[in-house]
């Protein structure tokens, strides 16, 4: 049986709440669920709450300011796993989210069975990240200023095996460890290994980071050698 959680759930909507709580009592049956609609009483709940295993933020619900609300609660939170869960499609900003200390983006259309796969995910200790956006990218113009804060120059990506290439198009599609395991056919311990070695070649200090700097490769291009 799964161990029961203790989740925050930060939404002004009433529906999405019960639909999220649903999820929850579902997927993670004897979970404590605590809900709340704006940001101000979502930091009062943390500062009283330090066993909190999971924070789900919408991003657009009063206080929050965009991905200001994200930047406080994790200031005041630091050790709780924070994950955006919103209608927010636009890759630059799910990118963004991560950047400023989100574990994971959950977006409000995901079906029921990928919600709980996400969540799952991430109290795993994984970062979630809605694959298909990552993938085709509805970036609204941000591609080439993206490319210019994060570049990884040719050279960086010519040091990386074929191996640690297929490992780092998986990361930058938001698979897991254990998903980049399957799919590669290899152990999970060979894949974590894979991981820090790219991260080092890469000069980058964790997975988030490579993620936001491999987000615009043309792996194939690479993958062809």
């Amino acid at each position: 049986m799964e161990p029961a959680y203790k989740i925050l759930i930060a939404d002004d909507h009433p529906l999405f709440r019960e639909a999220i709580s649903s999820v929850i009592a579902t997927g993670f049956e004897g979970s404590e669920i605590i809900e709340t609609a704006d940001l101000d009483s979502a930091l009062d709940i943390t500062r009283e709450n330090d066993d909190l295993d999971l924070i789900l933020l919408d991003l657009n619900m009063p206080g929050m300011h965009g991905l200001n609300g994200l930047i406080t609660l994790r200031n005041e939170a630091p050790t709780i796993p924070v994950v955006i869960v919103s209608a927010e499609e636009d890759k630059q900003v799910v990118l963004q989210a991560i950047t400023y200390g989100a574990c994971g983006f959950i977006t409000k259309s995901s079906p029921r069975a990928q919600m709980t796969e996400a969540i799952q995910q991430i109290l795993n200790g994984n970062v979630y990240l809605p694959s298909d956006i990552i993938r085709t990218g509805k970036e609204s113009n941000t591609r080439r200023s993206r490319h210019e804060d994060n570049p990884i120059s040719p050279e960086l990506l010519n040091s990386l095996t074929r191996r640690q290439l297929l490992v780092l198009e998986r990361m930058s599609k938001g698979e897991s460890n254990k998903q980049i395991a399957y799919n590669l056919n290899i152990a999970e311990t060979t894949v974590k290994a894979h991981v820090s070695a790219i991260l080092r070649k890469l000069g980058v200090h964790n997975r988030v980071q490579a993620i936001l700097s491999a987000s615009d490769v043309d792996f194939s291009q690479y993958l062809k050698r």
